[in-house]
């Protein structure tokens, strides 16, 4: 089997994993805040960067050379999270797939000013393009409106892609550990801060339902970096748009929930604009940068480690994201 195919391959079975993570948050949502989700799942993925940072030997300390875009960048993913996992129980799960997917477009557009991206006018119609999906999918002004599930869903989709650019603009240069670190520490201390006032009481089988998140989480986060190191990144980032099939897939299953007329067509709308940027990224006389491309995880939300630092690691040891 070629190796493209099997990193396409592998990067479905990936975002399968990720959509399937994602099914235990909704199902938790129903009972627990999103802020003790998040509490539990951060727990549950200090243990893998503690064997990381055991891993590196050499004489540094955790300081990060960028202390204030850390700062940014960590207080991001964890509002993303807080924000994403909310999404997920307020609004059906195709719907919110498809505000995540804005993220892309969003990262094109905040990499034009913290990056210094050149944006051609083809890039930048597919931005326009991908954005009136987002429209069709939220259809101000029509049935439902606005809720505070779409509100959520968007500033997650915001603040995931303000967390990219930022690691894409000082990845070069902090260790993977400290960008690992932080934001983790940030989530277990501001979660742990909510839990006097939001925890209700957990029995064990929901208790093993945050311990199935983060195998989840990192069974995904394994597959991928697999099929990076066998596909090009234009191979294998197109894939998440496959967690669309998966959402309306658990969404009937699990939630009686059905795709309506406007998320499917709003969803094409963002899935094509998507696919192109990523396409267009993938010739080197179009994008120095490829903030798209280079950012490999899905949303970061300061309860796992990012895919790229794991590839870092994984794959040199290296020192950067």
């Amino acid at each position: 089997m070629h190796s493209n195919l099997r990193g396409a391959l592998l990067s479905l079975a990936a975002f399968g994993a990720y959509a399937t993570h994602d099914v235990v948050v909704k199902l938790l949502g129903e009972s627990y805040t999103s802020f003790q989700i998040m509490f539990f799942s951060g727990l549950m993925g200090f243990p893998l960067v503690t064997l990381m940072m055991m891993g590196d030997r050499r004489d540094a300390t955790l300081i990060p050379r960028h202390p204030w875009w850390t700062a940014l960048r960590s207080v991001s993913a964890v509002t993303t999270g807080v924000m994403g996992f909310f999404a997920f129980s307020q609004l059906p799960l195709a719907q919110c797939y498809a505000i995540f997917f804005a993220m892309p477009l969003l990262i094109t557009l905040m990499a034009i000013p913290m990056l210094g991206e050149k944006v051609g006018i083809r890039r930048g119609i597919a931005v326009i393009v991908g954005l009136l999906g987002v429209l069709v999918v939220l259809r101000p002004g029509g049935g439902e409106g606005f809720t505070i599930g779409h509100i959520a869903a968007l500033g997650a989709a915001i603040t995931g892609a303000l967390t990219s650019v930022i690691v894409r603009k000082i990845g070069s240069e902090e260790r993977s550990v400290v960008l690992m670190l932080y934001p983790m520490v940030l989530t277990f201390f501001a979660m742990g801060a909510m839990m006097p006032f939001v925890y209700q009481p957990m029995p064990v089988s929901h208790l093993g339902l945050t311990g199935v998140m983060a195998f989840l989480g990192m069974l995904g986060a394994l597959a991928i970096i697999a099929a990076y190191r066998m596909a090009p990144a234009v191979i294998v980032a197109p894939m998440q748009y496959s967690q669309i099939i998966w959402a309306a897939l658990y969404g009937w299953l699990f939630f009686d929930e059905s795709v309506d007329l406007y998320t499917a067509v709003g969803s094409a709308v963002i899935i094509a604009s998507g696919i192109y940027i990523v396409l267009r990224e993938g010739t080197p006389s179009v994008s120095q940068n490829r903030p798209v491309l280079e950012s490999r995880s899905r949303m970061d939300v300061g309860t796992l480690p990012r895919i790229s630092s794991w590839l870092k690691r994984f794959d040199r040891g290296g020192d950067q994201a």
